[in-house]
């Protein structure tokens, strides 16, 4: 193979998108490889415990002694003494940990953890926990003296305790909410009411998810800066995931929803069909091109015919064509640049040219790129393999004997070469046909009858999508098409609903039964503070991006990696260097998690929450945030390892220590396997701005204005489909604005763009041009859609979300303008109240502050004349 094709051997990249990674890999990136010395103090502070209660270890201990062991932790953490009760914290990281100093292999110390994890549940040791992570939060100081007072930067001594707490929380939400064949009926059970203590928690005053959001905000806003916000960003994710459910639960949650709302349940899983769809080769750039055909690497037909008309020997017309025709299932690999090239230079001259293999007649003129003369019917219906079968053309021509011999050879030639020696290379599985099934919107039908009814009747029936009379068959058949392929997203009636309940706020309003579920309690609990979550969020984002550059004013994201004494030799400060590459991609890794968790479980939910998240989205300018993120060399970044597999928990804790040398740094990247959380990332990004553009037309103006389309050209080197699939999408929805003449140089895109995307029957996108577009043409759009949002927060929620819209002047709407006000006082009393829940937890609070402790004058009150 010619050098020129290295890029088209390239093999797809070995990838697996799922909700998170492997458990191993989850639980090893918590740490970063500076704790590594801290896990020797876990383990002499755990053996000194055993001493003490006069055990050997704690594997060969007995099931009562074990809980007793646990037992006297759970005393000792609710000591008063700060210092006897972290030394109690430090027994449980180490149980959670797996007990690693007694364990040989990592998959014992695997075992372990997930044995020791169940059984610190179960007596009780999580909500322990939590609450000493909330004390410990509130005694946080806002500003640190740094230990290390020569270089004056925060170090990780600076926030041990948070640290060890958050790990312990984290190590049991990621090993309790993973199934696993081979558990108990007890361990399933107490699964279950894990579950259901996370979702209960949600009903406190401020639950633990909302405070590590609240702590988000903290550390984005510089007011601390010793919160360990890999930790808290991890820890939250994970603690979404639980709550909400990963993606494969969300599309049937999405299914059931459908089916209550009478709609006709999905007929494909997305996941699925991107796992079966294949990588596509990106556009060749011009040194490629030049390479190639140097190379010789496909040769044209009239080359073919040239070498047969100069030796009718087949045998060495077989040779030419094995030496310079690639075998046939190389055709069939996906590319987007599968056109065929010009022939060679050197064939300009063939003496076929001058008679074209017929008797003398009329000129014919060539036809395709190839150059190609008209030739008989049965040769075009045998073409050669590699080659395009060429136009027919309007004469034909007069065969001579020498023109029937070169037929002749042409289909022997085609018949040699029907079964190639393929053994030795690998098969490609061809689908035919396109992989999504094309969808249209209800819209898209109303338009269609609007047109040709102005057409062939005269009038249109605006609202009326059943009368076809006076239309021809033929229109009447792409309608048909049309409905059969109408697909009606739930949002649509979301919507729809909203605009009755605004119309009809007395009967249609009161009708309205607002769910109760996690995703429901969840929005209304971060309903007063989403914009301050959205804008902390992105600004970490920011922080952690390759391609942010250091500022004096930008967050301090590496104080929970930081060594407390910095490196002074060449291996560590590269082993440093890795470790805080690192720190950044999981702090990414995290963040875009989270945000398309968020925002595909809000869109289930209700339309309009997903669109008030986006709307903040938008305004805290994450659109330019993802497009800087992916410019830079993203093919590299998605293949590149910043990892020491000897340093990764718990290799760095089980067996022998191996000397960290300059070698060690060497041979960890593969091209072919990308690093997991890396490419997660990145597709993630993709989806979160796809999610944010999608019919919004003002929002794609935002990408055309920032230049974003040879951002994600680019971004097409990264062999990998689903990857692919996300970039052709946000081109697909500018190229109308982006003209003509881009349209006509990036061919192969467009291809591609037909191949993988869907089809939305009605959508002018490959032909459409609207390139005089501004992005202040839609912003009406925006406006209206803004309006509807925030109308819909404050009848929905109230009071609670009336905070919203003190920034706008717009007329709202609610139900309690037109709500009856009842004066009498004996009806008041006889109406059953019910309290919230978290008024009842705290009802003894409240009759302290409100009764025992404040004066009524009680003659003033029965003064009053609506009380007499």
């Amino acid at each position: 193979m010619a050098n020129g094709n290295a890029k088209e051997t390239e093999a797809d990249l070995e990838f697996l998108y799922d909700d998170s990674d492997a458990y191993d890999h989850e639980i090893s990136e918590l740490y970063t490889y500076s704790e590594e010395a801290e896990f020797q103090f876990n383990k002499d502070s755990f053996a000194k415990l055993l001493k003490s209660r006069e055990l050997d270890s704690w594997v060969d201990a007995s099931q009562d002694n074990r809980t007793a062991l646990v037992m006297h932790i759970v005393q000792t953490l609710d000591v008063s003494d700060k210092n006897e009760r972290f030394e109690a914290v430090r027994w449980t990281l180490y149980l959670v940990q797996g007990a690693f100093g007694e364990c040989k292999t990592a998959e014992e110390q695997k075992l372990n953890c997930r044995e020791n994890c169940f059984l610190l549940y179960k007596l009780g040791i999580f909500s322990i926990i939590q609450e000493l992570l909330m004390m410990e939060i509130n005694s946080t100081p806002p500003a640190v003296v740094p230990t290390d007072k020569k270089t004056n930067l925060l170090s990780l001594s600076d926030s041990l305790e948070l640290r060890s707490l958050m790990i312990i929380i984290y190590t049991m939400v990621e090993t309790l909410r993973r199934e696993n064949e081979d558990d108990s009926d007890e361990n399933v059970k107490l699964r279950k009411e894990f579950y259901t203590e996370l979702e209960q928690g949600l009903n406190d005053k401020e639950p633990l998810v909302i405070t590590l959001f609240n702590m988000v905000c903290k550390f984005s806003s510089q007011t601390t800066s010793i919160l360990p916000m890999k930790k808290v960003l991890l820890l939250l994710w994970k603690l979404l995931l639980t709550l909400l459910g990963g993606y494969s639960s969300l599309h049937n949650k999405m299914e059931e929803r459908r089916k209550e709302m009478d709609l006709p349940l999905l007929e494909e899983n997305p996941l699925k069909i991107i796992q079966d769809m294949r990588a596509s080769v990106p556009p060749t750039s011009a040194a490629d091109l030049l390479d190639i055909s140097q190379a010789g690497k496909r040769r044209g037909r009239k080359s073919i015919l040239y070498d047969l008309g100069e030796d009718n020997n087949s045998d060495n017309m077989n040779n030419k064509e094995k030496s310079n025709e690639p075998p046939l299932e190389e055709e069939k690999v996906t590319s987007i640049d599968d056109e065929p090239l010009l022939p060679p230079d050197g064939d300009k001259d063939s003496p076929l040219d001058k008679t074209n293999g017929v008797v003398k007649s009329e000129p014919v003129e060539p036809s395709g790129a190839e150059g190609m003369i008209g030739t008989p019917t049965k040769v075009e219906e045998e073409p050669v393999g590699g080659v395009m079968t060429p136009m027919p053309t309007q004469t034909t021509p007069t065969l001579t004997s020498d023109a029937a011999a070169v037929a002749a050879k042409i289909v022997q030639l085609r018949r040699e070469q029907q079964a190639p020696d393929t053994s030795d290379l690998p098969h490609v599985k061809v689908v035919s046909g396109l992989p999504w099934t094309p969808k249209a919107r209800k819209k898209d039908v109303e338009l269609f009858l609007n047109q040709v009814r102005q057409k062939f009747i005269g009038f249109s029936l605006p609202g009326d999508l059943t009368t076809v009379a006076g239309l021809p068959k033929t229109t009447k058949d792409s309608l048909k098409i049309l409905r059969k392929h109408t697909y009606v997203p739930m949002s649509d009636l979301q919507i729809a609903k909203e605009v009755e309940m605004t119309k009809c706020p007395l009967t249609i309003g009161k009708q309205e039964v607002i769910s109760t579920g996690v995703t429901e309690r969840l929005y209304q609990a971060m309903l007063p503070h989403i914009p301050q979550y959205m804008i902390a969020l992105l600004k970490i984002l920011l922080a952690a991006a390759p391609t942010s550059k250091a500022k004096n004013d930008s967050i301090n994201i590496l104080a929970d990696v930081l060594p407390q004494e910095m490196p002074s030799t060449v291996v560590t400060s590269l082993r440093l260097g890795i470790d805080v590459n690192r720190h950044r991609e999981i702090i990414v890794k995290s963040i875009s998690g989270m945000l398309l968790l968020l925002l595909k479980h809000f869109k289930l939910n209700h339309v309009y929450q997903f669109e008030y998240m986006s709307q903040h989205l938008v305004f805290a300018n994450c659109i330019p945030l993802v497009l800087k993120f992916f410019n830079q060399n993203i093919v590299a970044y998605v293949t590149t390892k910043n990892m020491i597999p000897s340093l990764e928990f718990p290799a760095c804790v089980i067996g022998e220590k191996t000397e960290i040398t300059a070698e060690t740094f060497d041979g960890v990247d593969s091209n072919s396997v990308p690093c997991w959380r890396n490419l997660f990332s990145s597709i993630n990004l993709l989806r979160i701005l796809n999610k944010l553009v999608k019919w919004k037309h003002s929002r794609t103006m935002m990408l055309v204005v920032f230049k974003s389309a040879p951002i994600l050209k680019r971004a097409l080197k990264v062999r990998q489909a689903m990857f692919q699939l996300y970039v052709l999408k946000l081109l697909k929805v500018q190229t109308k604005y982006l003209g003509r003449a881009w349209r006509k140089s990036n061919m192969k895109t467009m291809s591609a763009i037909y191949q993988k995307v869907r089809h939305r029957l009605h959508d002018d996108w490959a032909f459409g041009n609207d390139v005089d577009a501004q992005p202040w043409d839609f912003q009406q759009e925006e406006c209206a859609l803004r309006n509807n949002v925030e109308r819909f927060n404050v009848r929905r929620y109230g009071k609670g979300a009336s905070a919203l819209t003190n920034s706008t002047n717009i007329p709202i709407t609610t139900t309690d303008e037109y709500t009856p006000v009842e004066n009498n006082l004996q009806n008041l009393l006889k109406e059953e109240v019910e309290l919230p829940i978290e008024f009842r937890k705290s009802y003894d609070v409240w009759l302290e502050r409100e009764v025992y402790y404040s004066t009524t004058d009680w003659d003033q009150l029965l003064a009053i004349p609506c009380v007499q």
